[in-house]
């Protein structure tokens, strides 16, 4: 006997559990011992993609789509009645809804607890405007964790509203929703409905109403990323009323009040506010006559305030972790004088674009008085009289004020691409970060860079070097990618 069938059964279930289902059901013939192995194994991971292939076209061939769905029927005939931990379905070539269904229905029954859902319905597969997952699952009382994809629209929605019954989906503990279209209702009804739910991840949401209110006392993680209201409207307030959330993931457009953000124990955000460029534009010139002009002329293209952005600050500056994008930094402009001290905060990340100002960039490092990290992605922004002495961009008196009160001792700069303005920088931070004790550089292989001229390369390598003697208490490192590492080498600059 060899060694891996003298091992108990309850380790190869694990091991079979690791297998697409579609190898897990080859090993059968493997030995008697293995014959009837998979038809007890809990877990089940089915791909269509495996089956199909369609990438080499099969998926369009309905001899082939049958042969699949009679491979998953006797796949699930097999196990009969048997207990089902898990169940992960790919199923986007074509395969009718009602099969699907079926299927679902099938593992439902049989007290499945996580279920993975990536569905993929044409207006040809379904006779109503949209697919409907199937009654029983909305109704769940052993579903843990759900997971719903889809390329088009995830329909969350029954006749009666199910969902309100206080029995449905009463231990679901995670739930991601992630489709170019989530139709669930109202969100004030749908969050409070899981009564158990400590982890929710929403893409791709549209909010039904202008004012919105996410609610839940359950919530630990939380990841919305919301397009605001019908036709890429501004929603007029957003509030959370989300006592326990550890973990925030937020993009969405920006709200004109945040008027309660309830989130004392938030340990983790990433905030994405987005702007249009007409926004930034409006935002930055705010006494231009030609925006009143323009706004009598199309009511739609009126610019909220989005000074109460400080409400929502205010309502997550207990963080030790913090990640804005460029667009949110931007926002940040509006409330420079009125910006929180993040007492806790020890991780700072910034994603900056050229389009986009760091005009809020010197309150936000004057108010992190424990801040130990600082990650920047990209460093080229958008220049304005108002980046004050975060930046060398336009010398200025106090130069360097705001970095001497950051305590930070790490710098990371990904995306870097070698330009003059870019070391400038560099430099101004070594300059002015009195606590820096470690600085490193990242150069990534699909970003635009000047490294690429084997002189240019040369001379920013020296140039590092140079810094690390200039600046003996901190650590320089130029990290660049193996790709470039052997380029380097073969022109002898390493």
């Amino acid at each position: 006997m060899d060694r891996l069938s003298s091992l108990p059964d309850e380790l190869l279930y694990h091991i079979l559990s690791l297998l697409p289902t579609k190898s897990a059901v080859v090993t059968s013939s493997l030995s008697k011992r293995w014959l009837n192995l998979w038809k007890l194994n809990p877990n089940l991971d089915i791909d269509d993609s495996l089956f199909i292939h369609p990438q080499h076209g099969k998926g369009e061939s309905q001899h082939i789509r049958q042969s699949f769905v009679r491979f998953v029927d006797s796949v699930l005939a097999m196990q009969g009645d048997s207990p089902i931990n898990t169940f992960s379905l790919k199923c986007i070539t074509g395969i009718h809804p009602d099969t699907v269904n079926r299927w679902i229905r099938n593992v439902l029954q049989r007290g499945v607890s996580d279920l993975s859902l990536f569905t993929d319905f044409t207006c040809e597969d379904t006779e109503e405007d949209s697919y409907q997952l199937p009654r029983e699952l909305f109704l769940s009382r052993t579903l843990v964790k759900l997971n719903l994809r889809s390329e088009h629209c995830v329909d969350w929605w029954w006749p009666g509203g199910i969902w309100s019954d206080s029995l449905a989906l009463g231990v679901l503990k995670s739930l991601s929703i992630d489709s170019d279209l989530i139709f669930c209702g109202e969100v004030e009804e749908f969050i409070p409905s899981f009564t158990a739910l400590e982890e929710l991840r929403m893409g791709s949401m549209e909010w039904r109403e202008s004012d919105v209110t996410v609610s839940s006392a359950t919530l630990r993680t939380m990841s919305l990323h919301g397009t605001g209201c019908e036709e890429f409207v501004n929603p007029t307030s957003v509030s959370f009323d989300t006592p326990n959330l550890r973990v925030l993931s937020y993009y969405d457009l920006v709200a004109e009040d945040y008027p309660l953000v309830n989130m004392k124990k938030l340990c983790d955000a990433t905030i994405n506010l987005i702007l249009t460029d007409k926004q930034v534009k409006r935002l930055r010139e705010p006494n231009n006559e030609f925006w009143e002009e323009e706004e009598e002329e199309d009511e739609g293209n009126v610019v909220v305030n989005f000074g109460n952005v400080v409400k929502l600050m205010n309502g997550i500056q207990n963080v030790q972790k913090l990640s804005f994008t460029a667009d949110t930094l931007e926002v940040l402009s509006q409330c420079c004088d009125t910006m929180p001290v993040f007492n806790n905060l020890k991780f700072l990340g910034i994603t900056s674009e050229e389009g986009r100002g760091w005009q809020a960039m010197p309150a936000l490092l004057k108010n992190c008085p424990r801040l130990e990290t600082i990650i920047l992605e990209g460093l080229l922004h958008y220049v304005t009289d108002k980046c004050g002495d975060a930046c060398p961009c336009i010398s200025r008196e106090g130069k360097g004020r705001s970095l001497r009160a950051c305590p930070v001792n790490r710098l990371e700069i990904q995306g870097f691409r070698a330009t003059m303005k870019e070391m400038t920088m560099i430099k101004h931070f070594l300059d002015y970060f009195p606590g820096l004790k470690r600085l490193d550089v990242v150069i990534e292989d699909n970003e635009p860079t000047q490294l690429r001229n084997p002189e240019l390369s040369k001379c920013v390598k020296e140039m590092f070097s140079l810094y690390s003697r200039l600046y003996p208490s901190c650590s320089v490192e130029l990290m660049v990618s193996s790709f470039l590492q052997k380029k380097w080498r073969a022109q002898g600059h390493i």
